[in-house]
């Protein structure tokens, strides 16, 4: 089941639509979706997959989501654990692979995609072909993709279940499954696709509750499900004009290439995999759908339906592993596709491969990319004689068949098509010039990965002699790169790339001053001028005419279009080129070659824009076209969107309204969304950048300039300032500037929960030159009305004046439970009572659209009563002992959504406990005298046995039983069953009172995100419950405080979260619900920690990130004081006072005669900040860095003791080019690549030359693709169990859905790519796991940034998999990038180092450089030792490297000494008789031996002298073979060799299981329950095989 012609045609169709041009920012990588609570209450060894899997049924919890599929896992912890695990498991640690709890690792699946073969029939069929063809796509143009129809047989129907529901309500027999011409409509035309179905995950929607009747819903039995066929658009909808006819034609000729070479690439890679994936025949098995447990969160015991089971929405769903024993399987077989000739003027015809799903589009791009047809842009393929239609797929062709002869024809040219013609011989004479990736334009971005591997990863390295490579290796790093080296040189961060210095073909290219023709010269067919100075430095004035191109007589002062003589009329330009410049000839075809050498990877467009804080001085060229572009300033439309702007409001809104009732409709959907949120992305940034710069005029212009709002391309703009006093109760400018994030953060919220029918404006936030800029996309008609009678729900004064609307409430209600919001009243002016359903600022418009958009989300969750100080409030004792609450800037500090998550987790197992603890009592107390009734445990009782019993361990063990009972009442009660005796009532009411339930018959808790608000009143009547939702909000907070915060420095403590530079630490807090501004907190609170130098390395991070934060609250003031003019002489001011030794920089003023004096008394209020323009020049290194350590206590309450950059670096061990790389980063400044010296003190280290250019920081939705995200999980879940083969399966599946929604670059596809490789190393496919790490590694570059700490993950990755390829000295030279990364990002003192010098040392120590192995391992067992205790079974791996290079090296009383150190500690921590220690007592005995022998020899040498017989030693080069297994040890891959027999007892076991639990659900009665459970606690406990690595906390 691949993305077949289906999602092929459809994307084909939104690209058209939708125009991208789109990169995950990696400081905002956070998610739409929530993180995982990772809470330290949840067990703390319950492992993070296993803590996603199951939990919440609406929201789709995950690190993953967030960059955080991105993120790391643990380190491998010491394989000499392993110990038990039956099965060939193998142990992946530091993938994305995580242990496991097989019960929880089933992830939940939308149910369609859960139905079995229903899903899966309505996946395959409409999907197409099982064809793993990574579909790029680029703005506008449909490339040529590579689908074959498959006929999709159902396997044999299996009986369906009684009472089951049919599912696949798209199907009916003979219809196609979904008309395609809604999807087709351009969203301007005005067409609106309401009404969709429900998403799979929105709450309260019958997809998110499957009945429980039906355990699967498979379809009616054999019913045919028919091929989607795209080329069936129904001629009505075609002449309706809202198909391809009208609308769509015109884009895709000139979505041919409006940034070609990018184009090409997609149409190469897709043709690449292609010929690699012919796979005939599939079968793919779903992961188990895990069924919902009935305790609803919220809806009381009415509303829930009587015998349905409703997952319960507050999440914890535990999915049982019998689900899974019917499943079935889809068999897909192939249809191949076909050869046809090509035969293009001017070269020999020639072959190729196509698909009949294709549409003939996808040939041209081809062409377009092919070498030797690249420069040609405006002709027809012909058939016969007849000219093919664009969009005609190839099978609704007649007569094209095997062989068929398809002519190229030119075609005449017009005004568009000589311009597109004239972009894309610009775009192929650019292509590999960087410097659109260093000038962050266009969604370009650098990639190194080339100039290390020099080009030899995959098939052309295969082809080196492997024999001779061992005596060719130079293996010496560069000296920065050694251990211990202090040096950290700049430049190498960017190594200059050979293909950049780019052959010039022309000196010159540029349209002509005579532009446009007048009308006589129009009449004769002139389109356009040129004027071109070639390489010979000929000048020459070119023509486009409807004919070509040809020569004519004009000259820079004369106009004479008559033909030149001879005129060299050509086709191309290219053509015309190629005769009058020899040298263009040469070059021109040179350069083609080198491009299309290229990996695809290298070119293709980011979804968002990425931003490089360095980059080389490059020269600036002339560019016709960048010139054009820039004055033109294509408004976010594209040429060949016929003249208007987009209307971001209706393109937004009509892609959420798009149906999603099945997989095929969902990736349309999805990809949709996707495509115009980074469309629109760019484009606000764009408009962002130039209403700073005042070069777009505001639509309140009399007002003063902070209360401007600007409307640029249909988005308006704000500016991040408190206007009208809106927030004077709330912190005035500093609460104005917090808003926006806080609101955008509400739309990700809202926009994850997808309620149809309720709207959010697109939203992006952007900080550019110290202001922040909020664009929002416009509600139709708000501007023509007053605010006042456009809001109908919310407040627009703080709660003075509310109204509330029935169909909001309704709308509303459905987003409450997977947000947890409380339903509350408040009292407006009139003392009335008013019901919402949100806070009170969040606002409710109608458009003239008629769509409810809501809007003002900054408080959708509660606030955080630690920095919300409220006058008779007591704090509860934790908080008051870290010295909360504590006042702050502003009072729009909120929670969390990944807190809040984790707090009802963690209240629900405080739940469970409670109940179980009770029932448990009742139980004894009627074994006891049956005369007594019942043990009355008040709530309070509960609360504190429930604190014991988490304690004594013994306890939880038996509480097992009684979470399974109370499992089974809580569902009772909910369903409103009379059966249940009143005892067991009164249990579920307590616990449901003990932890803050709002009800009292099933678990649910929620906030009220008013409480504490200022001028807000709640009526008499809710006094109570405001009481309670105070209380909830204190025990939140404290929380925060006392198992958030430890849970985070536990995992550091455990390096189960490895951050090493700011972003990281910050999204490690982020998932764990802590907001930054606790950042101080936990910096105090590591430092307070036992184990403070095994923390040592976040705590620098965190100090470096205390710094630079305060630095950039400051650097934002004092921005906003520059004109544009001082701009690089600011910067580089603030840059050396904040770095650089030097005592005194002086700052230069702009030079004066360039100042005007009378011009800017005038002028005066241009200026947006107040002060006066000159003040930042007489700034202080004394006077900032005061500045900083009272901006880190006012704002952090931290302290930091340094009055200088010299004394921070010194106290805190900080490197300085880090500081620079991180206030770099937050702040978009680009330096100059060159070595910055620090530490003069004679001169400063920055001058204005060496600020190039300052950036954009971004912040915007980040839309997901929910079902590839459900594969992903899915496959990580099998793999996790053992199942590698299924795992492989479904994340391909994954990958192919991803490239489907997201296009080719994405950082979840990265994460894809790295787990794949991962997969193909463990199951032998080395070169399969090369191609596939080798695309994560350029995917990273491009996606997350060239140094960030991802990347330096993937590059290790990569160069264990080379190794394993023999290709020896790539690995080394990957790995030495690597350390470099590293030591610039961070430095050397990080436990991930170790494992990154182990890895050198073992490569080293195989190409027999055996000192410098020595040094790199010695590092890494001083690192280790530091970080992981000297007692570690980690340490004892090092000694043990350490001691094989001493033996290779003869030294054997070196090597004696540490292998004894390691067995000392084998021994201590495993015992005696762990093969571990066996092994290491074996090897220390060999030692001896060869210690002894050479003692002999060297006796003999010296008694006898020369003419000694001496005995031959053995002195081996370690075989490779030794050395990848090592590599595999370390780097946490582990095979366990099992015969076939204990695989099948292991299966038999499972199986065994499985029925167990199956015959415990089955029973209906509480006793048959319990006895099957105590049969089961009666069996021998077998040590789960489903878990393949263990992972011991060495």
């Amino acid at each position: 089941m691949g993305n077949g012609l289906f999602a092929n045609c459809c994307r084909h169709v939104t690209d058209l639509i939708f125009q991208t041009r789109s990169s995950d920012s990696p400081d905002e990588r956070s998610p739409l979706l929530p993180k995982p609570p990772t809470s330290c209450t949840v067990c703390p060894e319950l492992p993070e997959a296993a803590q996603h899997a199951g939990p919440y049924p609406d929201v789709v919890p995950s690190e993953a989501v967030a960059g955080g599929l991105q993120k790391r896992s643990e380190r491998v912890q010491d394989l000499s654990e392993a110990q038990g695990a039956e099965g060939l498991v193998t142990a992946c640690a530091q993938s994305c692979l995580r242990p496991a709890e097989a019960s929880r690792a089933a992830t939940v699946l939308p149910t369609d995609l859960g139905a079995g073969l229903a899903g899966l029939l309505d996946h395959a069929q409409s999907l197409g072909a099982r064809q793993s063809c990574v579909k790029l796509e680029d703005s506008g143009s449909a490339h040529r993709s590579c689908r074959r129809q498959e006929h999709v047989a159902a396997a044999d129907g299996e009986d369906v279940a009684p009472g089951a529901h049919p599912a696949g309500q798209g199907h009916g027999k003979g219809q196609p499954a979904l008309c395609l011409g809604a999807v087709l409509a351009n969203p301007d035309s005005g067409l609106k696709c309401r009404g969709a179905a429900p998403s799979p995950g929105s709450p309260g929607t019958p997809s998110s509750a499957p009945p429980a009747s039906a355990g699967r819903a498979p379809l009616a039995q054999k019913a045919a499900v028919p091929p989607f066929c795209p080329g069936e658009v129904s001629p009505a909808a075609r002449d309706a004009g809202c198909g391809s006819a009208g609308t769509d034609r015109a884009p895709c000729a000139g979505g041919r290439s409006s940034r070609a070479p990018d184009s090409q690439a997609q149409a190469l890679l897709s043709k690449q995999q292609q010929q690699k994936k012919r796979r005939k025949k599939k079968k793919l098995t779903l992961a188990e759908h895990p069924s919902g447990v009935a305790l609803m969160n919220g809806s009381g015991p009415h509303d829930s339906l009587k015998g349905e089971k409703e997952p319960r929405q507050n999440g914890h769903e535990e999915p049982e592993p019998g689900e899974d024993g019917n499943d079935q399987e889809v068999i897909v077989i192939q249809d191949t596709g076909f050869t046809v000739k090509i035969c293009a003027p001017g070269i020999e015809p020639f072959s190729l491969q196509v698909s009949p799903q294709e549409m003939v589009q996808e040939i041209h791009q081809v062409l377009m990319d092919r070498e030797d047809t690249c420069h040609r842009t405006c002709f027809s393929l012909q058939l016969d004689g007849n000219v093919l239609d664009n969009f005609a797929e190839l099978k609704t062709i007649e007569g094209l068949q095997e062989g068929s002869l398809l002519k190229v024809v030119e075609e005449p040219y017009t005004v568009r098509e000589a311009r597109i013609h004239v972009r894309h011989i610009r775009d192929l004479l650019k292509s590999l010039d960087p410097s659109d990736a260093f000038n962050g334009v266009d969604c370009n971005s650098l990639s190194f990965l080339s100039v290390f591997t020099e080009g030899d990863l995959g098939d052309s390295g295969k082809r080196k002699k492997k024999g001779t490579e061992m005596e060719q290796i130079d293996c010496t790093p560069p000296e920065h790169i050694l251990p211990g080296s202090k040096e950290r040189p700049l430049c190498a961060l960017q190594p200059q790339n050979r293909d950049w210095k780019p052959l010039q073909c022309l000196k010159v290219l540029t349209m002509s001053g005579w532009n446009p023709p007048p009308g006589n010269r129009k009449m004769h067919g002139d389109l356009m001028y040129l004027y071109v100075i070639t390489v010979e430095d000929r000048h020459v004035s070119i023509t486009a005419s409807t004919r070509g191109f040809y020569l004519n007589q004009s000259t820079a002062y004369n106009f004479n279009p008559k033909p030149a003589n001879p005129s060299l009329l050509s086709h191309s330009l290219v053509e015309l080129l190629n005769q009058i410049s020899p040298t263009f000839k040469k070059n021109f075809s040179a350069l083609q070659k080198k491009r299309v050498q290229r990996h695809p990877f290298e070119r293709i467009a980011t979804p968002f824009q990425v931003y490089s804080w360095t980059a080389p001085q490059v020269e600036h060229a002339m560019d016709c076209v960048r010139a054009e572009d820039a004055y033109t300033s294509r408004l976010g439309y594209e040429e060949h969107i016929p003249g208007q702007t987009r209307d971001w409001n209706e393109e937004l809104q009509t892609t959420r309204e798009l149906p999603r009732k099945n997989l095929p409709e969902r990736l349309l959907r999805e990809r949709a969304i996707f495509k115009v949120h980074s469309d629109f992305t760019a484009a606000a940034t764009r408009g962002a950048m130039a209403v700073i710069d005042g070069n777009v005029m505001a639509i309140n212009p009399s007002e003063e300039t902070k209360m401007q709002m600007f409307i640029w391309n249909n988005i308006f703009f704000s500016l991040g300032f408190d206007v009208r006093d809106h927030y004077k109760d709330f912190g005035g400018d500093v609460a104005a500037y917090v808003a926006p994030t806080n609101d955008l953060n509400g739309v990700r919220t809202y926009n994850a929960v997808d309620v149809e029918g309720l709207y959010t404006l697109g939203t992006v936030v952007v900080d550019y030159r110290g202001y922040r800029v909020t664009a929002q996309s416009i509600i139709p008609g708000i501007l023509e009305r007053e605010q006042e009678q456009s809001v109908i729900y919310g407040s627009i004064d703080f709660g003075k004046t509310v109204v509330s609307h029935p169909k909001y409430l309704e709308l509303l209600e459905k987003t409450s439970r997977p947000l947890k919001i409380q339903k509350h009243k408040v009292l407006n002016d009139k003392n009335e009572e008013v019901e919402l359903c949100s806070s009170v600022e969040c606002k409710g418009i109608i458009g003239n659209d008629g769509r409810h958009y809501i809007l003002d989300l900054l408080r959708t969750f509660p606030p955080d009563l630690n920095f919300l100080p409220v006058d008779g409030e007591e704090m509860p004792e934790e908080c008051k002992k870290m010295g909360f609450p504590k006042q702050h800037r502003h009072k729009l500090c909120c929670l969390r959504q990944e807190l809040v998550d984790a707090f009802v987790e963690h209240r629900y197992l405080l739940f469970m406990k409670l109940a179980a603890l009770q029932l448990m009592q009742q139980k004894a107390n009627k074994q006891e005298s049956s005369g007594v009734l019942e043990n009355g445990s008040s709530p309070e009782n509960g609360t504190a046995d429930s604190k014991k019993s988490e304690s004594e361990d013994g306890k939880i063990d038996d509480n097992v039983t009684g979470l399974d009972q109370v499992k089974e009442l809580a569902e009772t009660i909910a369903s409103d069953d009379g059966a249940v005796d009143p005892k067991s009532r009164e249990v579920i009411r307590n616990a449901c009172k003990a932890v803050g339930s709002i009800s009292d018959t099933s678990f649910d808790i929620r906030f009220n995100p008013d409480i504490f608000s200022p001028g807000v009143r709640f009526p008499e009547s809710s006094k109570e419950e405001v009481q309670d939702q105070k209380q909830l909000l204190k025990d939140a907070a404290a929380f925060l405080l006392s198992c958030q915060i430890p849970g985070l420095v536990k995992d550091c403590l455990d390096h189960t979260v490895l951050p090493m530079d700011g972003a990281t630490l910050a999204e490690a807090m982020h998932q764990r619900g802590i907001n930054m501004r606790y950042l101080g907190k936990v910096v105090n609170f590591i430092a307070k920690t036992p184990g403070r130098a095994q923390l040592d390395h976040i705590f620098k991070i965190g100090i470096s990130e205390l710094i630079t934060r305060s630095a950039k609250h400051i650097f934002k003031t004092y921005l906003q004081g520059v004109e544009l003019s001082g701009l690089s002489a600011a910067i580089s001011h603030f840059l050396n006072c904040f770095l650089s030794s030097f005592p005194n920089p002086i700052a230069h003023l702009p030079a004066d005669e360039l100042v005007s004096k009378k011009k800017n008394k005038k002028r005066k209020n241009r200026n947006l900040g107040n002060a006066d323009n000159t003040a930042w020049a007489s700034m202080t290194p004394q006077e900032l860095w005061r500045n900083i350590c009272s901006e880190a206590k006012n704002y952090f309450d931290f302290s930091l003791e340094c009055e200088s950059a010299d004394q921070a670096a010194e106290e805190y061990n900080l490197q300085k080019i880090t500081l620079l790389r991180e206030i770099s980063l937050k702040t978009g400044v680009q330096i100059l690549l060159k070595e910055y010296n620090f530490d003069s003190r004679h001169k400063p280290t920055f001058t204005e030359e060496d600020i190039l250019n300052i950036f954009p920081v971004v912040k915007h939705v980040n839309p997901k693709a929910s079902d590839a995200f459900h594969f992903f999980q899915s496959g990580q879940a099998k793999v996790q169990q053992g199942f590698l083969k299924e795992g492989c399966e479904l994340i391909n599946e994954a990958l192919n859905l991803f490239n489907n929604v997201y296009g080719a670059m994405h950082v979840e596809i990265c994460a894809c790519l790295r787990l794949l490789a991962r997969l193909n190393y463990i199951m032998g496919d080395y070169s399969e796991a090369l191609s596939n790490q080798q695309k994560a590694v350029l995917m990273s570059e491009r996606v997350l940034g060239i140094e960030h700490p991802n990347t330096i993950q993937e590059y290790m990755h990569l160069a264990l998999y080379c190794f394993a390829n023999s290709q020896l000295s790539t690995a080394l030279n990957l790995l030495y990038r690597a350390r470099y990364l590293m030591l610039l990002v961070f430095g050397e003192d990080h436990p991930e180092m170790a494992l990154l010098d182990n890895n050198i040392g073992l490569v080293l120590h195989g190409v027999m450089e055996y000192d410098l192995s020595l040094r790199f391992l010695e590092n890494a067992l001083a690192i280790s030792s530091k970080y992981h205790g000297s007692k570690s079974l980690k340490v004892a791996l090092s000694h043990h490297l350490v001691a094989r290079v001493y033996e290779s090296k003869a030294e054997f009383r070196s090597a004696l000494q540490h292998e004894k150190e390691g067995y000392t500690i084998y021994k201590n921590q495993l015992g005696e008789h762990h093969e571990k220690t066996k092994e290491s007592s074996e090897y220390l005995k060999y030692l001896t031996q060869q210690a002894v022998a050479l003692q002999r020899t060297m006796n003999e040498i010296y008694k006898n002298g020369s003419n000694a017989n001496i005995m031959p030693l053995k002195f081996t080069a370690p075989s490779m073979a030794s050395v990848l297994e090592q590599l595999n040890i370390i780097n946490g891959i582990l095979f366990i060799p099992l015969s076939q027999k204990d695989l099948e007892n292991l299966k038999a076991e499972v199986q065994r299981r499985q029925q167990l639990q199956e015959s415990i659900k089955s029973g209906e009665q509480l006793e048959a329950k319990d006895k099957a459970v105590e049969e089961k606690e009666a069996e021998p406990s077998m040590p789960s095989a489903a878990i393949p690595l263990t992972q011991s906390s060495a």
